[in-house]
């Protein structure tokens, strides 16, 4: 497998993946016009051919792969889902995906062969050559989802006693140097990083000036067991393009590069919203034995916690056979008090995700939290009392109705800012477990609250 690069255009304007072209493919692929199809794949950049793939059946996808065999660019590979590269990798073969991976910058290598089957990855790696199977295989044995992993291993580094001149030469004379930097490392003899010099101020320096008496000192560097959402974190606060990985003695190991983070953030993002829904891998390439399967567990801890509800409705039976109204209005509390910690609960799996709340302002936020639910729940108190006061002609149950819309909703806020806060100290991911539990809570306050008052006020 070699990267085909005499495909892509020119111009990039009609260059793009769009739902008709992965429909004319797929149509040509089911016509047996497999050259036409070809015609179509090839101006796409690697990233469209491999959502290409992503959205294609199993035999239309193998059926194109095996058109394309000997021409897909290797960076394909790195950018489709993993169920999907698993059965790509299958099809090509240890020999051809070896000779992709060897194409490759380390970090995708390593992002093509993590979630490999460990016999097909152990026969992938026999077939790269040495000096790149060593530096592969250093960066899988770091922690899944670590700098370590994320790290290039490719990297521009000089001594701090050299010139610009000595630098420029350096570049220019050197093999196996990265395609693409935007500064260079400073190092001492030890390989410690001591400064960075940015490349516009590299360029534009005459060739006699000494590397340490411009470079800027006290970089930003990343520890190699650093998890990659806090690595997303540094780039965001320090607005980096490239940062320098220092292993545990501090000697610079890699390099992360900005377009690595943008991934970092997106991959956080989609998993976040995963573990809020309980979907686990949202991917759409999964079988539908393995998404049943992976959905399955959160379910059952919605039922098992669901039931907290109607156990407290059948408390309040014969309350709700005297009064049908009752059974009408006090799903309304529930849904508003769910909507209301679920407003919460988004503020406050974000802000701990980005580092905003933190156990210095947590008392202030959790009160402004509480004090912003209570104010709407009031404002719905109100607007809740008379209509349901109207309707059913009771004064008694609107001010029941309306004062079981306050408790919940400033119930909701609480348990909506509690509940993740409370994981986070358990050191669960509080995206994964949050909802339950805060539907529960509003659920179980809502219908005690409202039927409790409406047992008090009305029966």
């Amino acid at each position: 497998m070699t990267q085909d690069h005499t495909p892509v255009p020119s111009a990039k304007q009609d260059a793009g993946l769009t739902a008709d072209k992965v429909r004319d493919v797929a149509a040509l692929i089911a016509g047996g016009d497999l050259d036409g199809a070809v015609r179509l794949v090839g101006p796409l950049y690697a990233v469209d051919v491999a959502a290409l793939l992503n959205q294609l059946d199993d035999t239309q996808r193998s059926v194109l792969v095996e058109k394309l065999r000997g021409r897909l660019d290797a960076e394909v590979l790195a950018d489709l889902d993993d169920s999907v590269r698993e059965k790509v990798v299958e099809q090509l073969g240890p020999a051809a995906v070896a000779t992709a991976v060897t194409e490759l910058e380390t970090d995708d290598a390593v992002e093509v062969l993590a979630n490999l089957d460990d016999q097909v990855r152990t026969s992938v790696l026999d077939a790269v050559p040495h000096a790149e199977r060593e530096q592969i295989e250093e960066s899988l044995a770091y922690p899944e989802e670590s700098a370590g992993r994320l790290m290039q291993r490719d990297f521009v580094a000089v001594p701090e006693e050299w010139s610009v001149g000595q630098a420029l030469d350096y570049l220019h004379d050197t093999e196996g140097l990265p395609d693409r930097f935007y500064e260079v490392f400073v190092i001492d003899r030890g390989r410690h990083p001591v400064g960075t010099l940015p490349l516009d101020r590299f360029l534009r320096s005459r060739r006699t000036k000494l590397v340490g008496a411009i470079m800027d000192r006290d970089p930003t560097l990343i520890p190699i067991g650093l998890d990659q959402e806090q690595v997303a974190i540094q780039f965001q606060k320090y607005d980096l393009l490239s940062a320098g990985v220092v292993d545990g003695s501090g000697r610079l190991a890699g390099v992360i590069m900005i377009d690595d983070v943008v991934d970092v953030i997106r991959e956080e993002v989609e998993e976040d919203m995963a573990h809020l829904g309980g979907v686990g891998d949202v991917s759409l390439a999964r079988s539908v034995a393995d998404t049943a399967r992976s959905r399955f567990s959160w379910l059952l801890v919605n039922l098992l916690t669901a039931i907290v509800a109607p156990i407290v409705i059948s408390t309040f039976e014969g309350a709700i056979q005297q009064m049908v109204a009752l059974a009408v209005l006090m799903p309304v509390v529930a849904s508003m008090g769910g909507n209301s910690g679920t407003q919460t609960l988004t503020v406050a799996v974000r802000a701990l995700a980005t580092q905003s709340l933190t156990r210095a302002n947590a008392g202030r936020v959790v009160l402004k939290e509480v004090l912003v639910g209570a104010a709407n729940g009031l404002a719905f108190a109100v607007i809740v009392g008379v209509v349901g006061g109207y309707w059913f002609g009771l004064p008694q149950l609107g001010i029941a109705f309306g004062g079981a819309m306050l408790i919940n909703m400033t119930a909701a806020a609480l348990a909506g800012i509690l509940v993740p806060l409370g994981l986070v100290k358990l050191r669960v991911d509080p995206a994964v477990a949050s909802s339950v539990f805060v539907t529960t809570v509003t659920d179980a306050i809502g219908y005690l609250s409202f039927l409790g008052l409406s047992a008090w006020l009305v029966l």
